[in-house]
């Protein structure tokens, strides 16, 4: 079973993460911010990772604390499930369509932290999530998870559609990565070592 599990707790927020890299994409989450966790839910469905994820944050101040240390957390908990990565495909890569909006996502699970991000929004939130944040959040799964992400903006208008096509394309990305291939013997590198 491929499960990690991480506990956060800040002066700034409290966070309780499972993930199962093996699961339907069941998910119980909780952020405080609706949008994000509209989001969460779509990664832990298009991704079939189960996926709880609850956190009280200072959300009085902002939006900040709390959607970054989720990230944090989370990539936390997909590293841990992760373990010696031996025999996964590694790499993953998926151009996601969301009417007008079309967003590629590749993932490298090589240990080397790394976000390209190159997605353009136009307006300062949809709903109570403040899309400067998006960023934030990847940025900070690609670090505690200890992956290369890419997130590419190719075609999109509304706001809505891109950020949820990043979550979308993020979630079948990292599922193609962290898929078991029975042609590979221990990890995928010349290196012998990810």
């Amino acid at each position: 079973m491929r499960k990690g599990s991480v506990k956060r707790v800040t002066n700034e927020t409290e966070i309780e993460v499972e993930i199962d890299l093996d699961g339907t994409g069941d998910s119980s989450i909780s952020t405080g911010i609706g949008f994000f966790d509209h989001m969460l839910t779509a990664f832990a469905k298009h991704g079939f990772f189960d996926l709880n994820l609850k956190c009280k944050g200072d959300l009085y101040i902002d939006s900040h604390h709390t959607i970054e240390d989720c990230g944090i957390a989370l990539g936390e908990a997909i590293e841990k499930a992760l373990g010696s990565k031996e025999g996964i495909n590694r790499y993953g890569c998926f151009t996601l369509p969301m009417d007008e909006t079309l967003i590629l996502s590749a993932v490298d699970l090589c240990g080397r932290p790394y976000l390209n991000f190159d997605v353009d929004f136009t307006v300062p939130k949809v709903g109570e999530f403040d899309t400067e944040m998006a960023k934030e959040f990847f940025y900070a799964v690609s670090y505690s998870a200890g992956m290369n992400l890419h997130l590419k903006e190719l075609a999109g208008e509304n706001n809505h559609h891109k950020l949820e096509a990043c979550f979308k394309a993020f979630a079948k990305a990292l599922c193609a990565a962290v898929s078991p291939n029975g042609r590979i013997n221990g990890v995928l590198s010349t290196k012998g070592t990810l």
